[in-house]
């Protein structure tokens, strides 16, 4: 009888290979237990923990998984009436709550620095006949990327993230953890700044937030992601980490495992890292999620934005005095979709008071050469390997796979149209320019009238996000306190 891997298609000589290298390394190291993670529509880590033994079958035959935690809000509410008949006719494969099955990656095998003798592997989901969850974003991202390729590119991606590190202050009486205060979802830890912000860079504020700059440094080394450097933000507690860039896949499972994983060691040591746009108390900085972006040409592996002159004729107003004519219609692209992905690249409540003016946010739907305050920002010189477009549309609480895919399905149709982009700005927080949606129900209203990303996509997957991302806005619209909504939303799981 084959194993659950072979009716998926996937236990190919090389997955076995993995495999094998795998169940040696945990053997070697002496592992006790081994998280099997998946992400969910929410950029959060979720999956179970099994003990050493049970590791080598469960790769080969899957991992039961309520097929729920796929149609679930911010909350952890499900957004379908799975129990009801017909409540979920529309998402074959989800009714009564059955099982998705999760297969790891053998190869994606990590110790975890911050807790001992326990493995770590990335999974996605399968329904129990062998076919893909189509609705697992890692697979969406992964559709994106296959797209791209029979274009004959790849895609290439750096990540800036900006959040806030807090340090707890309950003491011996933890409020987050009383029983007689549990709600759904539940009160956050109490807090207190590790600096006090408004020093941008500030060398002092760096040495004042050391311990837990440390934490974070330490722990993403140790996992083997790409970190460059850790900076003091501008705002009260703030900070950004900034990697190299990767390939696209590569980059998105980096981000998610990055904010896992520096929220658990940092708890462990008593802080709080949030990657909520903008922290629930006065006078804070919200955080963005900048993303820099170029293809790569699959055949050479040049970058594919670089150009060697100024095109004919062209003033640093123009597009292709410094991109490509590839180059420029991605851009023209990201433009022409901005209104459509937002919802994809700032999915929450909370993110959408970020884009206000003069604040290095966007606010309108520009492009500027090395501008902070355009949403795209051209960054490098002709004969330039680094040039690259930086949307800085996204908050840190996105879904990576889902950001990313946005990116690619815009800039695909961007191309494929040979879409002209418009003369860079340089008045960013101007009347005149179309504006950014100024919140989620407006930004999934544009996502639906969106016919090429709606396609992109699959209809039934933004029919999905859509029931999923109104749940959540209809309860925060019906709360006494939306403050305190989220509070308990955002800033507690975030």
């Amino acid at each position: 009888m084959s194993s659950f891997a072979a009716q998926c298609g996937v236990h190919d000589a090389a997955r076995q290979a993995a495999q094998a290298h795998a169940v040696r390394r945990i053997r070697a190291s002496g592992l006790e237990l081994v998280r099997f993670a998946w992400c969910d529509l929410h950029g959060m880590l979720r999956g179970k923990t099994l003990v050493a033994s049970a590791v080598e079958q469960a790769m080969t035959d899957g991992v039961g998984m309520v097929s729920t935690l796929l149609l679930k809000d911010t909350a952890d509410r499900t957004a379908y009436k799975v129990f009801e008949a017909g409540g979920a006719a529309e998402l074959p494969g989800f009714e009564f709550g059955g099982n998705v099955m999760l297969l790891a990656d053998p190869s994606s095998l990590k110790e975890l620095p911050w807790t001992e003798k326990t493995g770590w592997l990335q999974c996605q989901p399968w329904f129990p006949d062998g076919s893909p969850v189509a609705f697992d974003t890692r697979r969406v991202l992964q559709s994106a990327l296959a797209k791209l390729a029979e274009a004959g590119y790849g895609m290439k991606c750096g990540l800036e993230i900006e959040f806030h590190i807090y340090r707890i202050t309950e003491g011996g009486h933890t409020p987050q953890l009383d029983p007689e205060l549990a709600a759904w979802p539940g009160l956050p830890p109490n807090v207190s700044m590790i600096h006090p912000g408004y020093h941008l860079l500030s060398e002092q504020w760096f040495d004042m937030a050391e311990e837990p700059l440390r934490i974070v440094q330490q722990t993403v080394q140790a996992l083997g992601l790409p970190l460059l450097s850790l900076e003091i933000e501008l705002g009260p507690s703030q900070v950004e980490a900034v990697f190299d860039a990767t390939d696209a896949l590569t980059a998105a499972d980096n981000m998610v495992l990055f904010r896992s994983a520096v929220k658990q060691a940092l708890r462990r040591a008593g802080y709080h890292a949030t990657f909520m746009c903008r922290p629930p108390f006065p006078n804070i900085m919200s955080s963005g999620w900048h993303l820099h972006q170029s293809l790569v040409d699959l055949k050479t592996g040049a970058n594919a934005f670089k150009r060697q002159s100024p095109a004919a004729g062209t003033t640093p107003e123009d597009a292709q005095y410094t991109l490509t004519e590839t180059g420029e219609h991605y851009l023209a692209g990201l433009l022409a979709h901005a209104r459509g992905m937002t919802v994809l690249c700032t999915p929450t409540i909370n993110g959408f008071g970020r884009f206000r003016p003069n604040a290095l946010a966007p606010q309108s739907i520009l492009w500027g050469r090395d501008n902070r305050g355009a949403m795209l920002r051209v960054v490098g010189q002709c004969n330039d390997n680094g040039t690259r477009i930086e949307n800085r549309i996204g908050e840190p609480a996105a879904n990576p796979y889902l950001y990313l895919a946005s990116q690619i399905h815009a800039g695909l149709d961007g191309m494929a149209r040979r879409l002209k982009a418009p003369p860079a700005t340089d008045a960013p927080y101007g009347d005149a320019a179309e504006k950014i949606p100024t919140s989620l129900g407006e930004a999934l209203q544009a996502l639906q009238g969106d016919t090429a990303l709606v396609e992109a996509f699959g209809s039934a997957f933004v029919a999905c996000l859509t029931r999923i991302k109104q749940a959540e806005i209809t309860r925060h619209a019906e709360a006494d306190d939306q403050d305190d909504w989220q509070k308990r939303e955002y800033f507690s799981r975030i």
